[in-house]
């Protein structure tokens, strides 16, 4: 199995690095790089930027707008986009709903939807998870009852990321009541201003609304949003979830996150010495950068294997498991790190809102923010208790 970068990826990078250089705002960088919170203006900005360049939908292909970018090249963009402090592409209309449509939308949802989504004219969330069915998402309650040329919908979604900016929602619903679990749930693109939906936002531990509650009642969809088959949504559905599940491990986050966790251990002072010189310091950080290393070798085992031809298998859930693991465990070193200063600032430090920087070392303000908000990576894409049982299943016989 050939790992080494080919000649035309090596160009490729070189080719984003400068684009990165030439076209990433400094000031979208900068509140990046200290974790501050984006504002949907500049969420949009960004894709803007990478949708004039034709980079937005790395993933799509060329007939649909998209960049038609192999494994390896959507691995080498997303890597120096996250070391060059880029806003990450939003993955609801791009990673998750576009590919679906492609596979299994009709032509007039194609033609309608995809180039909104590459030209920000919608913004897209999620509507899968319930208050009785997150890891267990079979368990959908969400009812679309059939009303002529309209489906009725009434429930409730839960969790559901940055729905207070979305115009549009991609829903299961249960169309057949009396079918088994799997059976009976439709795949839904509903519209956000429709009468009978209420969005309440859920303040997370970090003190941020970032995920919402998105209630249905009584709300009228054409039956024309229905994407495939009525009662074949189990099977979209997973198929999203297969591209959500891309690049999960998330090594260019890590990588960058384990560069800035360095900045600050050689900044602070621990008994006279830059705390990256503590022994018990220095033990932690080099175990993380140890399962960081081998995860991007596994890592650039699957893009190999995804170049072959070849469909990763328990592989993709081991990545998420350790991606996840080496992401939490670079956020509480950091939290640790930075000592008092870790302390939660005024929100105003977050949005960088304030003219005065807040005390201490300049990631302070987001440290503990970031190591609550990134408890969440245990959990979506899978638990990581559902990708251990794959991996005892699959390659363990158990």
């Amino acid at each position: 199995m050939d790992m080494s970068f080919s000649p035309d990826d090596q160009a490729f990078r070189a080719e984003v690095r400068q684009f990165l250089k030439d076209r990433l705002p400094a000031r979208l960088s900068e509140k990046v790089r200290l974790q501050q919170e984006l504002t949907k203006d500049e969420i949009e900005e960004w894709h803007a930027v990478l949708n004039e360049k034709g980079w937005l939908a790395g993933n799509w292909p060329v007939e649909f707008g998209g960049a038609g970018w192999t494994a390896i090249q959507r691995h080498i963009f997303e890597e120096e986009s996250a070391l060059a402090h880029a806003p990450r592409i939003l993955p609801f209309g791009i990673a998750m709903l576009g590919p679906v449509l492609q596979k299994f939308g009709s032509k007039e949802q194609q033609d309608r939807f995809l180039p909104r989504i590459l030209n920000g004219q919608d913004w897209w969330c999620q509507g899968y998870s319930e208050p009785g069915a997150g890891s267990d998402l079979a368990s959908v309650k969400t009812t679309a009852v059939r009303d002529g040329d309209d489906y009725i919908v009434n429930g409730q979604k839960t969790w559901t990321t940055l729905g207070q900016h979305a115009n549009w929602i991609f829903c299961l619903v249960r169309t057949d009541p009396t079918a088994k679990a799997q059976e009976g749930i439709s795949f839904l693109l509903i519209d956000m201003t429709s009468p009978g939906i209420t969005v309440r936002p859920i303040v997370l531990l970090d003190g941020t609304p970032e995920v919402n509650e998105v209630f249905f009642d009584d709300v009228r969809v054409p039956t024309e949003n229905l994407v495939g088959e009525e009662n074949k949504g189990w099977t979209y559905a997973k198929y999203l979830l297969t591209h959500e599940r891309t690049n999960i491990a998330g090594v260019g986050f890590a990588t960058a996150g384990l560069a800035a966790l360095k900045r600050v251990a050689r900044a602070q002072q621990a008994q006279g010495k830059p705390l990256i010189e503590n022994p018990l310091f220095a033990a932690r950080l080099a175990e993380i950068e140890i399962d960081l290393m081998a995860m991007a070798t596994t890592n650039l085992r699957m893009l190999a294997q995804a170049a072959a031809g070849q469909v990763p298998g328990a592989e993709s859930s081991m990545l998420k498991l350790k991606g996840t693991q080496i992401r939490q465990a670079i956020n509480d070193l950091t939290r640790r790190a930075v000592g008092p200063w870790a302390l939660a600032f005024p929100s105003e430090a977050l949005e960088g809102a304030n003219d005065d920087l807040p005390p201490g070392p300049p990631e302070a303000a987001a440290a503990t923010r970031a190591y609550l908000n990134n408890r969440k990576l245990s959990i979506y894409g899978g638990s990581n208790e559902i990708q251990r049982g794959i991996i005892a299943k699959s390659l363990l016989g158990l």
